[in-house]
């Protein structure tokens, strides 16, 4: 029956909530485990929200799952499993090729058969509202069949360990790696000092300000589907669906509108996005799913657990000679799709000890599967547990030598102008400024002055203690990150820049806004470049229809990546104007300039024009242009940092004062500080923020943060009234300084500065909080620094 043969009653108009068109609309599309089925006795509004029942264990068998009565709840649309899903797409692998010895299983949208972690995504309901979509998955019953949950990473290591997914060859390890480099026994045996340090991080979560959140949206008459999600990275979400869900990359458009908050953890394959978008497909209607914020602790991407044994070996002369780790982390699951999750691996085995020179070099860190939640990206990435891993063994080193923690780091900095250097891993470096950066912050926080308040504070009872941390942290990243290893993700980005009839300027490019204010810094570059203001110039983010194909944000690569291609592209089109305007007024193009919306002629000082004008001339009467080619006033172009495939390294330092009451174990901030050097700044105030906010997020982890399980692999503190977040009453004034190195692998000589200020705090702070337990003969090596493992160090409790 077609729709001309159904009575008018049949024949609804179904508006798009805000998304589209009104659709017409024959009856109301149902799905019920992969069955479309058409209900004419109801009308349903045309978008459909969607919610999952999740597992509740680490690690278990589904033996069974009836939804029949969840199917006949009113205003439920779909319920679907794993198994009704598996025939419409590809699962995903989250392994990258060009690592040797990387593994992981396919992963499905819903679990197939066995669960292994709680959280995991199992059914599907879609509803007319989340509520009622809610109230349907209180109907759903499953037989679970509970296996033993493997939650330690050493455990999950044993030869004896149940295997997470029997498939793969080594059972739970998942890569691992390995720098050796000069005569590491040697040099220790050699040394004057030899220390090693125990030391565990401990998992954390992004806790955006908005939680992830999707609407997909499949026009079946054009075949194409549009996709409005909070991501970091359009194109690559683009090129991920159109893989998995078998359509060409043209058929689907992915909008990334600003975002509230992301670092990092929205640059993932999510199973429960991915089945949403898939559904919307199935049904020919849009289809809505927003996390909330309970389930968006067991199903955001976690970072940051490490076990770790450091070693540093010092000479008599107070040279550092050598550097070791051996660590171990379990990354969940599954390896997250399409980055992996063992970039944190690579950086400590790449960047342990970096500000340092040093003789011999041994790192070696393992990875394994585990039923907790996956792995995957966090601000900084492997930084932070770099720089703390160094930082720690350091500040300890200089302890134990009597030395001012200062004057050692002097004594061991690579010089500032030794650079271009290569580290011991073969990790290549630009152009660092440790010394200039190190210099800058003693006068800032006047380091004197305060070792003198420090002393006295001790002589009154009171606890005070001084951390630094030296950090790299790595950002305009080339191919070498992830291209090789075969993800799709654009090591370029590409911004059109494109004159309206009246002067003013509209922009793309596929850079996203998460709240650090790309659009702001763009916005200056084409404006500042163009001689226009602000308000003149509109940058559109993040649109796959609209914006050239780029890598997004991540990275630290926002400002310079993205920044240059917008630098190039501005003064593309302002070469184009200083023609046009050339041939127009017939006057020689290297007389006239382009000066606050006007063209003028540096000759006289006349005006021969304004750039409306020109514009004018361009689009109406082309025929004005006697010669050379038609006016060209849409420029794109696109930029790849390739002087440096592993990217460009940034620097800095922190320090971190504090006040410890011995008698309760609870750390008060006095006053923090970082020296940076991101190269040219382009907006400041947007720069110091940047350092600021992540400063406040390297706090929460050294003293706050962590995601608790308990031996079943249970999240035990999966709220906002149990997992600590730093607070603003609690967070000291935070001093920011810079150097300025600009790299020489752009024109704009721009670096990246998002992830600086969360890689050096940790160290900091938790190094401060040493040092005041120092005349008590404590120290904290497990993170976070809690109350009760201040007592415990200092001896009060045991």
């Amino acid at each position: 029956m077609n729709s001309a043969e159904l009575p008018s009653s049949h024949l609804h108009l179904h508006l798009h909530d805000g998304i589209g068109a009104a659709v017409p609309r024959v009856g109301a599309k149902r799905l019920v485990q992969g069955q479309a089925r058409y209900c004419d006795d109801i009308e349903l509004p045309r978008m459909v929200h969607v919610c999952f029942l999740r597992s509740p264990y680490a690690h278990a068998r589904i033996l069974s799952i009836d939804t029949k009565v969840a199917s006949a709840m009113p205003g439920v649309v779909s319920v679907l499993t794993g198994a009704d899903l598996s025939a419409h797409c590809k699962p995903f692998l989250g392994v990258l090729n060009h690592l040797p010895g990387m593994v992981s299983a396919p992963q499905w949208p819903l679990a197939h058969e066995t669960v292994r972690w709680q959280g995991e995504p199992v059914v599907m309901i879609a509803a007319q509202t989340r509520a009622l979509a809610e109230d349907a998955l209180a109907m759903v019953e499953v037989d679970w069949e509970p296996l033993e949950a493997v939650v330690d990473p050493e455990a999950a290591l044993a030869q004896d360990a149940t295997a997470i997914h029997p498939e793969l060859e080594k059972a739970n390890l998942a890569y691992e790696a390995r720098v050796d480099r000069g005569d590491y026994a040697g040099e220790v045996a050699r040394s004057a000092l030899s220390l090693s340090l125990s030391i565990s991080t401990t998992r954390v979560t992004a806790v955006t300000l908005e939680p992830r959140g999707v609407v997909a949206d499949w026009d079946s008459g054009r075949e194409e589907l549009t996709v409005w999600m909070g991501t970091q990275v359009p194109h690559m979400m683009q090129s991920v669906l159109a893989t998995h869900l078998r359509l060409a990359e043209n058929r689907v458009r992915v909008v990334a509108l600003e975002t509230g908050g992301s670092f990092g953890l929205k640059i993932h394959t999510y199973p429960d996005e991915f089945a949403a978008v898939m559904l919307s497909r199935l049904l020919g209607r849009p289809v809505k799913f927003i996390a909330d914020r309970l389930e968006s602790f067991s199903s955001d991407v976690h970072a940051r657990a490490h076990t770790a044994r450091v070693e540093i070996a010092v000479s008599q002369d107070h040279q550092i000679r050598a550097f070791g780790v051996d660590g171990l982390l379990g990354i969940g699951a599954y390896s997250k799709h399409p980055r992996g999750s063992v970039n944190e691996v690579r950086h400590v085995v790449n960047l342990l000890g970096a500000p340092y020179q040093f003789a011999a070099l041994h790192a070696h860190v393992r990875v394994a599967f585990q039923n907790k939640t996956p792995y995957g990206m966090y601000r900084g990435v492997g930084h932070p547990i770099v720089c703390l891993l160094t930082e720690m063994a350091v500040e300890c080193a200089a302890r134990k030598l009597k030395v001012d923690p200062v004057e050692f780091r002097f004594q061991n900095y690579r010089p500032d102008s030794d650079y271009p250097a290569e580290l011991l891993s073969g990790t290549k470096l630009e152009a660092l400024s440790h010394e200039a950066c190190l210099r800058q912050l003693v006068s800032l926080m006047d380091y004197p002055a305060l070792r003198q308040a420090q002393a006295k504070a001790l002589a009154e009872g009171r606890y005070q203690g001084i951390g630094f941390a030296t950090f790299v942290e790595n950002s305009n990243h080339g191919s070498a990150t992830y291209g090789r290893g075969g993800a799709p993700i654009a090591a370029n980005d590409g911004c059109t820049v494109r004159l309206q009839a009246d002067g003013t300027v509209l922009c793309s490019s596929g850079a996203t806004d998460t709240g650090q204010g790309t659009e702001t810094a763009l916005t200056q570059i084409v404006a500042h470049t163009l001689d226009l203001p602000l308000l003149d110039v509109r940058m559109q983010l993040g649109d796959t229809a609209a914006a050239p194909v780029g890598g997004g944000n991540w990275g630290s690569r926002g400002t310079g990546v993205a920044g240059e291609a917008a630098l190039q592209a501005s003064l593309a089109l302002k070469e184009e104007v200083l023609r046009c305007a050339s041939v127009l007024w017939e006057v020689p193009q290297d007389r006239i300039r382009l000066q606050d919306k006007q063209l003028l002629d540096v000759l006289g000082g006349q005006v021969l024009g304004t750039l409306a004008q020109l514009c004018q001339a361009a689009y109406v009467r082309p025929d004005l242009f006697k010669s050379g080619p038609v006016p060209q006033l849409a420029v794109t172009r696109f930029y790849a940092q390739r002087e440096y495939d592993g990217g460009i390294y940034t620097n800095g330092v922190q320090a971190s004062w504090v006040e410890v009451d011995v008698r309760t174990g609870c750390v008060r901030l006095l006053k923090h500080w970082i020296v940076d050097d991101c190269g040219v700044v382009i907006n400041p105030a947007l720069a110091d923020e940047q350092l600021r906010g992540a400063v406040v997020q390297g706090i929460g982890q050294a003293l706050l943060e962590g995601c608790l399980y308990d031996d079943q692999g249970q999240l035990m503190n999966a709220t906002m009234a149990e997992y600590l977040t730093p607070m603003a009453g609690e967070m000291p004034d935070i001093c920011v300084g810079h150097v300025v190195t600009p790299t020489q692998s752009s024109e704009l000589g721009a670096k990246g500065v998002a992830e600086a200020g969360i890689t050096g705090a940790i160290a900091a702070v938790v190094n401060a909080v040493n040092d005041a337990l120092f005349p008590l003969n404590g120290q904290v090596t497990d993170l976070p620094v809690t109350p009760d493992r201040i007592l415990k160090a200092i001896g009060v409790i045991h």
